[in-house]
């Protein structure tokens, strides 16, 4: 076939989050954070795999994602929503039970008067200056607010992923200082969190980019295969030019394989002249622009023209993509395209 083909590893997502559940310890529920489609690897395949698993709490951005995933999940999970209860969010909130984190004083009216006793938790600001209720607002409505009963009292690490930064034991200290002595579960942590320790961790952590191979979990396993199919492969004589714009020319007589994958595939074009695809453990130089449907690749250095090329793959993770272009694993894993073909490795009981 001329798609390219993307394999996802469940068995390794759910290996990586019970290696996570394990460093969370003992006393410390593990959640699973599934937003963004799952990193943008499909959560319709990979919130049940982790719910199999023994995950019996996910976390999701938008109330629209958590609605998707109740119907996979069954009425016993609970499903948090990070934006909180937003304008106009009541009915799916109600009709798929989820439970909203709270960020701001309106919120909490809005949810209190839209969904009276329904299940909420309450975000917090410890320094991150991104959501969640500052010290002040916090005390100003704290007594209501836990008589009501939140699910969960959260906040986020900003700099989790620098285990030396001064800002992750301020921020400890903050979280301490407005949740310590309520009496209602707690959750600080993401991936970067858990990997700082066992201070961290409270009651319930949230491993997200970690279960999907990347950093900081450096010990995670390969979760991502992308193959790509080689077209067509042609020689190209020294002093010839290749692609838009003639941004590369042949220093000496090549051979140029193009394969079927480019921007619209979320190949970023910043990979042109400094990326690599890759023939099983060999590297293979992206020449010239990335196009939209298209990539050239210098395979003049193989005995063989490949069937396909890997982007992602055992040579090649996100985050070392991501090191190609300047940006997290984050940004390459989320920026798959939906042309790709999928293949679902495992998951089963």
């Amino acid at each position: 076939m001329s798609s390219p083909l993307l394999s996802i590893d469940l068995d390794a997502i759910v290996e990586n989050w019970r290696v996570l559940d394990a460093r969370s310890g003992a006393g410390t529920q593990s959640a699973a954070v599934v937003k963004a489609d799952a990193y943008g690897l499909g959560a319709d395949r990979v919130a049940p795999a982790l719910h199999r698993a023994g995950a019996r709490t996910f976390f999701v951005a938008l109330t629209e994602e958590g609605a998707r995933l109740r119907p996979l999940l069954g009425p016993e999970v609970e499903i948090c929503v990070l934006s909180g209860h937003m304008e106009g969010d009541a009915p799916l909130i109600e009709a798929h039970a989820l439970t909203p984190m709270l960020n701001s004083l309106d919120q909490v009216t809005r949810h209190f008067e839209t969904l009276p006793g329904a299940p909420f938790g309450i975000q917090l600001d410890t320094g991150m200056n991104r959501l969640g209720m500052e010290m002040p607002e916090w005390e100003a409505v704290a007594g209501v607010v836990l008589n009501a009963g939140p699910r969960l009292l959260m906040s986020h690490l900003a700099c989790a992923d620098e285990p030396g930064h001064p800002a992750n034991a301020a921020q400890l200290a903050e979280f301490h200082r407005m949740t310590d002595g309520t009496g209602v579960a707690r959750s600080l942590s993401a991936t970067g969190g858990i990997l700082l320790g066992r201070d961290y961790h409270f009651d319930i952590t949230r491993p997200g980019i970690g279960l999907y191979g990347c950093a900081p979990f450096t010990d995670a396993r390969p979760v991502v295969r992308l193959s790509l199919p080689v077209i067509q492969s042609r020689g190209v004589a020294a002093g010839e030019s290749v692609g838009y714009g003639y941004t590369w020319t042949a220093p000496h007589d090549s051979v140029v394989a193009t394969v079927a994958a480019g921007y619209a595939d979320g190949v970023h074009r910043r990979l042109a002249g400094k990326g690599r695809l890759w023939a099983g453990d060999t590297p293979c130089p992206i020449l010239g622009r990335v196009s939209m449907d298209l990539i050239t690749v210098d395979i003049s250095h193989l005995e063989h023209e490949p069937a396909t090329l890997d982007l992602l793959g055992p040579a090649q993770g996100a985050d070392a993509v991501a090191d190609q272009i300047g940006t997290i694993g984050y940004e390459v894993l989320t920026a798959l395209g939906p042309r790709y073909r999928r293949q679902y490795i495992g998951g089963a009981d």
